[in-house]
Parts: structure tokens; C-alpha cells; sequence
């Protein structure tokens, strides 16, 4: 009798199978490596986890945990292990000291012992499933590479002879060994990065995986109560989608005037300026027009704590209690010490998929860019991020900022060529008075005015003046007015 064997065996982990592009061949075996503390014996458990609720038997082969060590990291999870199997090779006494006998090499019988052990095993249970923990320990016991590769393809042909599908797990603490990489169908790498200030970062690589077409490069993944979390690699090009390409207001007449009619679904714009100029007031009056339209809005905060957000609007009469409290909107505090890439590119898939966000703003890519491994790295996942949200029709609003307030104003990064329109804001000086400035340099979709404009931020929100000409010295960071247009008057004072 032939029993249906599955195309593809899940890992017990969502993110792992969508990276393998549904999860592992089944009856092969599979190496998984990393250095101590990235998940190995996590994902191994989630691996037979999974198999216990599909009714599939299996088998947890311990040479490097006690049984009631493995309960324990279970237990850190949530998870009752009690009864999946689990075979604990160093309690046999083939191991202890007495045991060896000293006219034999005493690696020789240890080895014969503990591979004929796990043979017995695996034939009285018959398992699907089997986790091998760890090879590192039988690479000690092995002594000479030599005897410890036979000692594997014994161990590899007995496997396939029983239609189990194997985790090797191993340790990276040797160098790489390629002989093992040949030998596994498939080998995922686990790694954990320690870092100079917060959390450490966990990314998992798959280095081969025959006949499968994975998805390649590093995936963050997150290790916590309750398992492996993996986040597979935003790749744009897989989410395409129809919408139409339709401006709608910013909810300011005048703004709307300077992007040559508003704000383009499937667009994202970038304001930059200095710190205090009004990019973050800019940005919640544009979400605040899509939220009155009926949208649904994200909003994520790096940089400021949430009371002064919330307080800085209702000074400016700009209210988004009323869309929290009706979930129109949701506002997310993030602390970029804790958060990885690939978790905050998932967040905005989450937001757009599953929550049916239409208007995403990043306040600001400085901190996000901190989060970051390198700028090459934040280029490069920004293009993905970003092609995303105009494929599924986002409107996207990103702040950057700039050092310094009045001198030559400098960025982290460069990704004005990543935007589809970019708004300058830029404080200058009249008449010995501090003034803010902004103008929209660059627009893909619309015919952008390309004027200067005053800028003023007071109790009704937003108001932008006439064009202002006469200025000089405008892109060298120090504008100095000495036009003939008049100044806009403070609302409540004449100046």
C-alpha cells in the first residue's frame, strides 16, 4: 500500500515556506546551520510541532539537550513537548567514562553505539519527521573527518530507505563544511548579529535547496515567545495590481496649487528640511485630507513621542482622535533600536494587505535609516518598499531631515531620486525676521509649480503665500530675501 506523499512538507514556519516557496521536498534531508542562540532547536521543534498537528509522527534526536532541557525551551515558547518523542543519546551509557573499553579506540564504539541507537529508533517509531541535535557533537565523537562523513551517508542512505525527512541541525562553530553542504539537499543558514546599541538582529540565508526556486538573500526574522517569526524579502515585482491613477487633494488649496493639483495615488513624495520647519505638520494635514475622503491611514513615528505629536496638531488645529477611535487610522510608535528592515517592510505589507491602508507616512527616514545596516542596504530596501506601495496604489508621504537650520543643509542619504516628487522646505530670512519657505522641486506625474512660497504654520493648520521672487541664495542655504512681495502677516498680530 502506497501512502500520498505531501509535494511539500511545512516548516511550521509561514515566512520559511514562503521564502522556499511553500516549504521542503519531503524524505530528503536538510541541513540547518547557525551559531549558537540564532533559533536552530526552536526551529526544529517548530518543524515537528507542525507534523504533530497534521498527524504526522516524529522524532527529536538529542546528542547536545537533555529531554528536560528541550521541555524547557517548549515551555519558554508555550508549547507542551511532553509528548513528542525525543531520544536522548547522552544518557546512554555508552557515553559515560567507565563504559569505554581501552583496548578498542574508545571513539570507535561510541560512534558505532550511538548511530546503531538511533537506527533502532527510528525503526520502532517510523517516523515523518526526524530533528538530529546537533552534528557538532558527533563531529567530537567522530574524531577524524574521515569516519565522521561515512558515518553521515550511513546515516543519510538509512534515512531515505525510511521516507523520513531530516533536520541536521549544526552548530557554525568550525568553518563551513562544504563536504556536508554536497552530501544535504538543501541548507538553511540562521544567523544572529550582535549590535553596538539595541536589540541584536537574527537574518536567515538559504545557501541551497535543490530544485526548488527560493527566494534568495538574507530575511530578517525575529526569535520571541512563541517562536520563529521569518520576514521573507519584500520583492515589488511579485505585487503588482490595477488601480487608477487619480489626484486627490492634500486638503490645503494652496499646496495642492504648488504639486500641480494634489497628491497622485501610487506616488510617494519626500519632504525635506531642517528640524522645526513643519515637515511633520505638512505631512498629518495631507493624511488628514484622505482620512476626511474615507481613507484608511498608517502612520509611523520614529521620531518624537506620541504626546507631543498628538498636542503639536491640536495646537494646529489638525484633530486624528476622532479616525483612531473609529480605526480609520492607526499611528505606530517604533523604536528603531528594536525593529529589523525586513519587520517594518512587513508591518506596511500587513497595513496594506490585511488592513487596506491607502495613505502610508514615515516620519522619519533618519531614525529608520539609523535602523539600518547600511546605506546601501536602506537604498535598496527603500526601492522595494516603496515600489510596493505605488503598485498597490498608496499614497506614501516620507520625511527626511536635514543637519543644521540655516547653513548648508546636509543629509544622511540621498533618495530624492527614489521619490516621485520632492517638496523643499527651507527657513530664511526678511526684514531681520526668521520666515519658512517651501517649494516643490520635482514632480514625475504632475506639471509642478517651481516657485518659492511663504510658508506659516498657525491655529488653522497650514497657509501658504503668494510666490515669492526676489529671493537670493536660495540653494546655497542662507536665502536671503530682497523682493517686493509682502510678507504674510501673523493670524492675530500685524507685523
Amino acid at each position: 500500500m502506497t501512502h500520498h506523499v505531501p509535494d511539500r512538507l511545512s516548516t511550521g514556519i509561514p515566512g520559511l515556506d514562503d521564502i522556499l516557496a511553500g516549504g521542503l521536498t519531503p524524505q530528503r534531508l536538510y541541513l540547518v546551520e547557525g551559531s549558537p542562540g540564532a533559533g536552530k532547536t526552536t526551529l526544529g521543534l517548530q518543524f515537528l510541532l507542525e507534523g504533530r498537528a497534521k498527524g504526522e509522527q516524529g522524532l527529536y534526536i538529542t546528542l547536545s539537550e537533555t529531554t528536560e532541557e528541550l521541555i524547557a525551551v517548549g515551555q519558554s515558547h508555550g508549547w507542551d513537548i511532553t509528548d513528542l518523542p525525543i531520544f536522548e543519546l547522552a544518557s546512554d551509557g555508552e557515553l559515560e567514562p567507565e563504559a569505554q573499553q581501552s583496548v578498542f579506540h574508545p571513539s570507535e564504539i561510541e560512534l558505532g553505539e550511538t548511530t546503531r541507537n538511533v537506527m533502532n529508533r527510528v525503526d520502532a517509531l517510523r517516523p515523518v519527521r526526524v530533528v538530529f541535535d546537533s552534528l557538532s557533537e558527533m563531529r567530537l565523537l567522530a574524531q577524524n573527518p574521515l569516519r565522521y562523513r561515512r558515518q553521515i551517508l550511513a546515516l543519510k542512505q538509512f534515512f531515505s530507505a525510511r521516507d523520513c525527512t531530516v533536520l541536521l541541525l549544526d552548530d557554525k562553530t568550525s568553518h563551513s563544511d562544504q563536504h556536508l553542504h554536497s552530501i544535504a539537499h538543501g541548507v538553511i543558514s540562521l544567523e544572529q548579529i550582535a549590535r553596538e546599541y539595541g536589540k541584536e538582529r537574527r537574518r536567515a540565508n538559504i545557501i541551497k535547496m535543490r530544485g526548488v526556486r527560493y527566494r534568495g538573500g538574507y530575511h530578517d526574522y525575529t526569535l520571541d515567545t512563541g517562536g520563529i517569526t521569518m520576514y521573507p524579502r519584500l520583492v515589488a515585482a511579485e505585487h503588482m495590481s490595477d488601480f487608477a491613477a487619480s489626484i486627490s487633494s492634500s486638503g490645503n488649496a494652496e499646496f495642492d496649487v504648488l504639486l500641480g493639483g494634489g497628491l497622485v495615488r501610487g506616488t510617494n513624495t519626500l519632504i525635506v528640511g531642517p528640524s522645526g520647519i513643519g515637515k511633520t505638520t505638512l505631512t498629518t494635514r495631507c493624511m488628514l485630507g484622505a482620512l476626511e475622503r474615507g481613507e484608511l491611514a498608517d502612520y509611523y513615528l520614529f521620531d518624537e513621542g506620541l504626546g507631543t505629536f498628538f498636542a503639536r496638531n491640536s495646537q494646529l488645529g489638525l484633530e486624528l482622535r476622532p479616525f483612531i477611535d473609529n480605526k480609520q487610522l492607526c499611528i505606530h510608535h517604533i523604536d528603531p533600536a528594536e525593529l529589523s528592515p525586513g519587520e517594518f517592510a512587513q508591518k506596511l505589507r500587513n497595513a496594506v494587505d490585511q488592513r487596506g491602508s491607502r495613505f502610508i507616512a514615515v516620519d522619519s527616514l533618519n531614525a529608520y535609516l539609523q535602523a539600518m545596516p547600511g546605506e546601501q542596504y536602506l537604498i535598496l530596501q527603500m526601492h522595494e518598499m516603496l515600489s510596493f506601495l505605488n503598485q498597490q496604489g498608496v499614497t506614501t508621504m516620507m520625511i527626511l531631515g536635514q543637519h543644521g537650520i540655516m547653513a548648508e543643509a546636509r543629509t544622511d542619504v540621498d533618495l530624492s531620486y527614489l521619490s516621485d516628487t520632492t517638496v523643499l522646505m527651507r527657513f530664511f530670512e526678511a526684514n531681520g525676521k526668521i520666515r519658512r519657505a517651501i517649494s516643490v522641486i520635482k514632480s514625475r506625474t504632475t506639471q509642478n509649480a517651481l516657485t518659492i512660497h511663504e510658508l506659516q504654520l498657525d491655529q488653522g493648520g497650514i497657509r501658504i503665500g503668494d510666490p515669492l521672487v526676489g529671493f537670493e541664495g536660495v540653494l546655497t542655504g542662507i536665502p536671503n530675501y530682497r523682493g517686493g512681495t509682502p510678507m504674510m502677516m501673523q493670524a492675530g498680530n500685524a507685523d
